[in-house]
C-alpha cells in the first residue's frame, strides 16, 4: 500500500462518530445510497452532520466510477 493509500484509509470522515474513509466506503460498496444509510450501516447516527457532504461526495464517486465501468 502507498503512503497517500494509508494516509486514505486513516482519514476521518465523521469525528463525531469516529467513521474512518474504509468504513464509509465499505458501507457504500454493500449498498448504501444516502448517508442516513452509511450511517445506519455503521451502527451510528449524524450529529452534527458537517460530514453529510464529504459522504455526498463519496457517493457521487462511487455512481460516476459504476457509470464509466458499465461504458
Amino acid at each position: 500500500m502507498v503512503k497517500s493509500e494509508r494516509a486514505a484509509q486513516a482519514m476521518y470522515v465523521c469525528n463525531c462518530n469516529g467513521l474512518r474513509e474504509r468504513e464509509v466506503r465499505a458501507a457504500i460498496a454493500a449498498g448504501a445510497d444516502r448517508p442516513a444509510k452509511i450511517f445506519k450501516a455503521c451502527d451510528s447516527a449524524a450529529q452534527c452532520a458537517r460530514c453529510v457532504c464529504d459522504m455526498r461526495k463519496m457517493l457521487d464517486e462511487e455512481r460516476e466510477a459504476l457509470r464509466y465501468a458499465a461504458e
